[in-house]
């Protein structure tokens, strides 16, 4: 189990549910290491006074908030829960809303909340509530030294709390120049046909079907040149590769594709997409 990344409560009217925050995923990107080219040396990085130049330890190491050009107002973890004690250690729910009236643009990272001693009960309340009244519910947390934004909804026995991005962090897709709803360039005919293609493609949702081929590849193509002891090998381009943009299609192409399309999509248990990942070198 890992650690719990926070602890405090749910503020929810006058009920405090005692909660602790975990990580609701494990990271599964590819960890590269920078190397020098020269000696395949892996490279460090440091800290360092920038104006002695010496290494800092990390005990050494403070936070400080810049109000003028090189003057800083030190601030230790005691003065940033100081500052505000109730909102470092509350999930303070401050309204209830339409799950539906959230855009998924505003959804940013979700958290497992787990209920801390005694909290069970107003724990399986609320999410029982969250549940049989499709509502979410809106709160504010400070997690380390920042002030979040959160949906807390349930999920199977769960209450996840999502981090949710703020309305000034939203960058408006108006300056895409995108081509507008209802589009007179579209048929009635190419919109049946996407539909039909849409519902033939349509069945149960299972992630469990789906993993990082990207990633396993990447690992296939380590194990190869492990074998083929090209450990060290820098590949460079082909010379005729070329990046090509794709050519839009035109009415005719789009429609002509989706006919196509119907019928040709591979069956839910795929052997492809059942296939475990590949055995990989493992990283010492």
């Amino acid at each position: 189990m890992p650690h719990s990344l926070w602890k405090g409560a749910i503020s929810f009217g006058l009920v405090h549910i005692p909660v602790e925050l975990y990580p609701s995923h494990n990271a599964a990107a590819l960890d590269l290491d920078m190397l020098d080219k020269r000696d395949f040396a892996p490279i460090g990085y440091k800290r360092y006074n920038k104006v002695t130049g010496k290494d800092v330890k990390p005990e050494d190491i403070v936070k400080g908030y810049e109000y003028e050009k090189g003057e800083y107002v030190v601030l230790s973890d005691a003065d940033i829960k100081k500052a505000n004690v109730k909102s470092t250690q509350t999930i303070d729910i401050v309204c209830f809303v339409e799950v539906a009236d959230i855009s998924p643009l505003y959804f940013e990272q979700p958290y497992y909340l787990k209920p801390g001693k005694g909290g069970d009960k107003a724990y399986s309340l609320l999410r029982e509530t969250l549940r049989q009244s499709a509502k979410i519910g809106i709160a504010q947390v400070v997690i380390r030294t920042k002030q979040h934004l959160a949906a807390l909804m349930p999920v199977d026995d769960a209450i996840v709390l999502n981090i949710l991005r703020y309305a000034d962090e939203i960058r408006p897709a108006a300056d895409l120049d995108l081509p507008a709803a209802g589009s007179s360039t579209i048929s009635a005919k190419e919109i049946k046909l996407a539909n039909s293609l849409v519902s033939e493609m349509t069945e149960k949702w299972d992630p469990a079907q789906f993993h990082d081929t990207f990633r396993e590849d990447i690992l296939a193509m380590v194990e190869k040149k492990i074998k083929a002891k090209q450990t060290h090998a820098l590949t460079q381009p082909e010379e005729t590769e070329q990046e090509v943009e794709p050519k839009p299609s035109n009415v005719v192409d789009l429609m002509e594709l989706l006919k196509q399309s119907l019928g040709s999509k591979p069956k839910a248990d795929d052997a492809d997409l059942k296939t475990a990942p590949p055995k990989v070198a493992s990283r010492k």
